[in-house]
């Protein structure tokens, strides 16, 4: 248990002068390109807070993007990292292999939602095991084209870049991009709804709609793999509708493409199941893992169908880091944590709280335009009162308030009007009450 006081607390102005000072240290020091969304510097975290170099205590709404999923420092981790540094740093899996590196993957095949007998190889970020999927993919059907949807992030390097459809701030000005990617609309009921309500709910026919534009555009014959989040994230939290995944799955298997679930977002109890997959009964082809998996420590995975995973020759995957002993290390103790301490029905129990929470302030207030999401992993799309254009400038000043009255919350989506909620599972109810309370006033006042 954390021995921060689970607690709001604030001890200056946000940010305080020892955040302020850091800030300016930055500029000199860090390259411009990296951004910030809060304006403090953290020194301790647990639980349901963060407390700064100032001492104030915020409220994590965040989780580092979805990446402290059972809070901060969690004790298992810690423990298990600690012993894991007194014993060795680093050999290189390729070089000498070791233990670690071999139980993540025996548990990452026994929990992903792929049935019969399966493989997995360890990496650094979800880029980069997006990266390998591809390759893996790739390999496996002689075949060269991905297709990538709508609203889409699958991360920051040449070929991930295009694969994610917002340019800014993730593309604009780093082409050209790794060819044969293409681009097939996503399943997004809130916006959907303009177009009439049926392909808002009707998921096949949401998929039909796409799976015409795949076969005009790029044809089966030439596609090697469909990759999807089956809960967009840094696109606004979008759910598909009921049908969407499943009529997407049954194609691919009718033409021999392969199934990418990109989970990095969605994975590891997030979403009130230990995989995004598993609430429509779907079992992808490979499930591409990052973000949850270690809490804290890089560490990604692909895992997969053995037969497609054992495609590509010997020493065509690896990498200098990719499963370093000491992530290895806190992969297995979160895994613990999240089946020992019920993770995935506590992910549950926030979905009801926020969404029952959210949904009142929806009812009151029409610039709530849309509450979506699964367990943990819950959004708002903020729009123009009245309308459903999107807002933007709101859900930046809503963000700015928060922060200010010490919420840690993000935004997202490809319009900018989305706020997102990812907290960790171990914090209170009453924290998540306090910090739902601070928006809906910080809102009221906007």
């Amino acid at each position: 248990m954390s021995t921060i006081e689970q607690s709001r607390h604030l001890a200056t102005a946000i940010p305080g002068p020892k955040s302020s000072a850091l800030i300016a240290r930055k500029s000199e020091a860090v390259a411009r390109g990296v951004g910030n969304t809060m304006p403090v510097y953290a020194a301790r975290a647990g639980g349901g807070i963060l407390e700064d170099v100032d001492g104030n205590r915020l409220i994590d709404l965040g989780s580092g993007i979805a990446v402290t999923t059972i809070g901060n420092a969690s004790p298992r981790v810690v423990e298990a990292v600690a012993a894991q540094v007194a014993e060795f740093t680093h050999t290189c899996f390729m070089v000498t292999p070791y233990e670690g590196y071999v139980a993540v993957c025996e548990h990452l095949n026994r929990l992903t939602p792929i049935p019969g007998e399966t493989r997995s190889a360890l990496f650094n970020s979800g880029s980069e095991a997006v990266e390998n999927a591809v390759k893996i993919a790739r390999t496996y059907t002689g075949k060269q084209a991905v297709v990538a949807f709508d609203h889409a992030y699958h991360g920051r390097t040449n070929l991930t870049m295009a694969l994610t459809a917002k340019s800014m701030p993730y593309k604009h000005g780093f082409g050209p991009f790794a060819p044969e990617i293409y681009r097939a609309p996503m399943s997004y009921p809130y916006r959907d709804a303009e177009f009439g309500k049926e392909l808002a709910t009707d998921g096949e026919m949401a998929a039909k709609r796409a799976l015409s534009i795949i076969d005009k555009q790029v044809g089966a014959d030439n596609l090697a793999a469909i990759i999807i989040e089956p809960v967009q994230g840094e696109g606004g939290f979008i759910v598909p509708a009921e049908g969407f995944l499943p009529a997407l799955l049954d194609w691919c298997r009718k033409n021999d493409v392969i199934f990418i679930a990109d989970e990095v977002q969605s994975g590891f109890a997030r979403t009130g199941a230990m995989f995004a997959c598993e609430h429509e009964g779907i079992d992808p082809d490979l499930i591409v893992t990052a973000k949850g998996i270690a809490d804290g420590l890089p560490l990604a995975a692909v895992t997969g169908r053995a037969e497609i995973m054992d495609a590509p020759h010997v020493g065509g995957l690896g990498g200098t880091y990719g499963g370093n002993p000491i992530a290895c290390a806190a992969a297995l103790a979160t895994i613990e944590t999240i089946e020992a301490d019920g993770m995935v029905a506590r992910a549950r129990e926030i979905e009801t709280f926020m969404k029952a929470r959210l949904g009142r302030m929806q009812a009151d207030d029409d610039r709530i335009g849309d509450v979506r999401g699964r367990g943990a992993m819950i959004a708002v799309e903020l729009v123009k009162s009245g309308t459903t254009e999107p807002d933007a400038d709101l859900t930046k000043a809503l963000c700015a308030g928060a922060h200010a009255a010490g919420v840690i919350v993000l935004s997202c989506g490809t319009y900018g009007n989305v706020l997102r909620f990812l907290p960790p599972l171990t914090i209170s109810d009453e924290l998540l009450e306090e910090g739902i309370d601070v928006l809906a006033l910080v809102l009221k006042d906007l």
